[in-house]
Formats: structure tokens, C-alpha cells, sequence
């Protein structure tokens, strides 16, 4: 079933969809929840509330894209989980590593609106959109699907060095990109 047909079912109220959803990009939500929560139980769950916040949000929201809708729940759902479950625990590097290396280049701006938060998220598409393809795909895989630094290595068949500088300048390249266009001081 492709993906207008699921979400006019969406619209329609007719439970097929969360099905269908499912079962068109179950996989791919559970990917995203697994690199970010490290454990396969709670993952699961996370599709689950992933198909219920998809459930809950369509209508109104009218995706055009599903499989990146979803993915954005399943990572804002897998991220909520991972916050709860680790509100009073040490939290291990490899999770927040990601998140710090970003962190590092927005740290002293203004976010404090909505519309400023939705401005600063389109900025950084048009940046990836002008880079080149494998740098897009390694920064998303980084920091869109926490995926690890060893995977993305095996993926690209690259080597571990090679990766790190790649998102090194990549980050430096976008933080000049976003410095320029007045978000970051």
C-alpha cells in the first residue's frame, strides 16, 4: 500500500493504517529507537507509542512524506524513553555524544521560540541539500539515526578517522553556514 493511501486511512480513522504502517516501516522505526535506547524491549514499545503519536497527530497533520514523519516520532519518542529511563543514572558517552557534538556549535544561540526552532531546521536541510551526497548521508546517519561511529564505517567503507573528520568539518561547515545566516553568534 504506498504511503497517500495509508494516510488517507489515517484520515479516515480506519485502524488498517497503523497496521500498515507497521508493516511498512516497523523495521525502520526500530532501527531509529535502537540506536538511540540500546535495548530491544523498550524499542518495541517506542514503535508502539511511535504508531499511537502517528495516530494521534494524523489528522491534522497531513505528511507528505511517512517514512520520515514516523522516523521523527519514533526518534523524538526514543528520546523521551531514553531521558526517562536515565533521569538519575550515568549517562553512558556514547549516547550523548552525538547529541554533544552538535550542541557545541548551537550552544550560544536564541532558541527560545518555536518559529525560531522551525527556521534553524530548515536552514540546516538547505545546508545538507548543498553538500555533498555521501557528507549528507554520513552527518544524518550520525545525528538524524544515532547510528554508531563503527557502523557508518562498515555502511561506507570507510575508516574510522576518515568519519570522524568527515563530520568534524562537516559540523564546522554548517556552523559557519548557520553563523553567516544570523542563527548562531
Amino acid at each position: 500500500m504506498d504511503d497517500q493511501t495509508i494516510v488517507l486511512k489515517f484520515f479516515e480513522r480506519d485502524e488498517s493504517a497503523l497496521e500498515e504502517s507497521k508493516k511498512k516501516y516497523g523495521d525502520y522505526c526500530l532501527y531509529i529507537a535502537d540506536n538511540v535506547l540500546r535495548d530491544r524491549r523498550d524499542s518495541e514499545e517506542c514503535l508502539n507509542d511511535t504508531l499511537l503519536a502517528a495516530w494521534n497527530s494524523i489528522p491534522p497533520q497531513k505528511p507528505e512524506n511517512l517514512r520520515t514523519y514516523l522516523g521523527k516520532l519514533a526518534r523524538e519518542t526514543a528520546v523521551d524513553r531514553w531521558r526517562e529511563n536515565n533521569r538519575q543514572k550515568r549517562i553512558p558517552p556514547a549516547v550523548l555524544q552525538p547529541l554533544d557534538e552538535i550542541a557545541e556549535m548551537v550552544s550560544g544561540g536564541d532558541f527560545d521560540s518555536a518559529l525560531e526552532e522551525a527556521e534553524l531546521s530548515a536552514e540546516i536541510s538547505r545546508f545538507l541539500a548543498s553538500i555533498d551526497e555521501t557528507k549528507r548521508n554520513v552527518f544524518i546517519r550520525r545525528y538524524w539515526h544515532y547510528d554508531p561511529i563503527e557502523s557508518i564505517c562498515r555502511r561506507y567503507g570507510f575508516g574510522k578517522s576518515k568519519v570522524l573528520m568527515m563530520l568534524k568539518r562537516t559540523r564546522d561547515d554548517l556552523a559557519r553556514h548557520l553563523k553567516k545566516e544570523g542563527f548562531i553568534t
